[in-house]
């Protein structure tokens, strides 16, 4: 503010806006402030224009980042703190910040990916070990919370755990079903807990599927006992639950985790292609975020969406979606590389895409050039 004020002949209002420009990080209303600077150091201090925009390239990167040194500090400690326990505690820590995040798949996805180069397992939800939210379960393991499943409310699942913890880990399938409380599980809450891997230690989730009906009926049992479920325990009158010899296959496990959980959890489509890929590291998440605009780049990932539209002219172009273990980014794919890749640009194929990255609005996109599917 004082060097505006002093240099620029600004006044303390002016320079406010100054300041208010700044903290918005808008380029229009920067640049209007810049001609403005410029024109008062001309003006006030008899600077040449020379001069004038030296000074304003030292005050023109605060814009981009810059705080007092009360919040550096502040900052810095906690940089200090959480770079100590993500060194000492990595499990932990992971598990804390997954928690923290747990609304916004996009940044868990992003966690997770940073718990694997850790070497920290992370593993679909679990009625005997999982919690509502994150936790570490085991050392360097790290189980999904009851919570994170979609379509199962917090009192599901606070009825499981509490269940569990009061009467011991479930021991079968008839177990859970007959012990978690009438009412507070439904045929939609037992489908979704099976699908998410909640239920894995008990049977293959395709078999388990088959029996949700099943399930369902033995939990709408006539409650006269609100202590019935361990009743039950007691007696060894636990329903037990035939499942069929089918094995599911890893891609309906995955697409029920990316359902259910918002992400791939036992594994990933671009796996299978990991040597490919292995060639070009950079991944989404980084392309998004280095500052690359109009460069070209590789990126590989499994096609998620693929949106195609009709131009002006009547021509068939789209707008793709491709994602890695981290990110995801919107491709856009004019007419005449949609046709001549519309072949390899179909859901559920991982392909490698080359293009320019682009900005419009602050939004990243990838203007395709080529595809490649693998």
């Amino acid at each position: 503010l004082m060097t505006a004020i002093t240099l620029a002949g600004y006044s303390w209002l002016d320079a406010d806006n100054l300041r208010k420009a700044m903290g918005k990080k808008i380029p229009a209303e920067m640049e209007a402030q810049k001609e403005k600077f410029l024109a008062g150091c001309a003006a006030k201090g008899g600077m040449t224009a020379y001069q004038a925009e030296g000074v304003w390239k030292l005050i023109e990167p605060f814009a981009a980042y810059g705080f007092n040194k009360a919040h550096a500090a502040s900052y810095g400690k906690v940089a200090y703190q959480t770079a100590y326990m993500k060194a000492n505690f990595p499990d932990d820590y992971m598990s804390a910040l997954m928690s923290a995040d747990a609304g916004d798949v996009e940044t868990v996805a992003l966690h997770v990916a940073e718990c694997l180069r850790l070497g920290i397992k992370v593993l679909p939800p679990d009625v005997n070990e999982s919690f509502e939210t994150f936790a570490v379960t085991a050392p360097m393991v790290i189980r999904f919370g009851l919570n994170s499943i979609k379509n199962f409310g917090d009192g599901v699942a606070h009825a499981v755990i509490a269940e569990r913890a009061e009467h011991g880990p479930y021991q079968s399938l008839g177990d859970f079903a007959v012990r978690v409380p009438s009412g507070v599980v439904n045929k939609k809450s037992i489908e979704s807990l099976i699908k998410a891997g909640a239920l894995d230690r008990y049977g293959e989730r395709a078999a388990m599927l088959e029996k949700t009906e099943e399930l369902s009926a033995i939990n709408k049992r006539d409650d006269t006992h609100e202590d019935q479920g361990a009743l039950f325990v007691a007696s060894h009158s636990t329903p037990v639950v035939t499942l069929s010899p089918i094995v599911t296959p890893l891609t309906d496990k995955l697409l029920w985790e990316k359902e259910l959980l918002g992400i791939y959890v036992s594994g990933h489509p671009i796996d299978n292609h990991k040597e490919v890929l292995d060639k070009y590291p950079r991944s989404i998440y980084n392309a998004i975020h280095e500052d690359r605009a109009g460069m070209p780049l590789i990126v590989g990932g499994l096609i998620e969406m693929v949106k195609p539209i009709l131009t002006k002219k009547g021509d068939r172009m789209g707008f793709v979606t491709i994602a890695d273990r981290e990110a995801a980014i919107e491709c856009v794919v004019f007419p005449e590389v949609f046709a001549k890749h519309k072949s390899e640009l179909e859901v559920g194929k991982v392909a490698l895409i080359k293009g320019k990255l682009s900005r419009r609005n602050g939004i990243p996109s990838l203007i395709v050039d080529k595809v490649k599917g693998l």
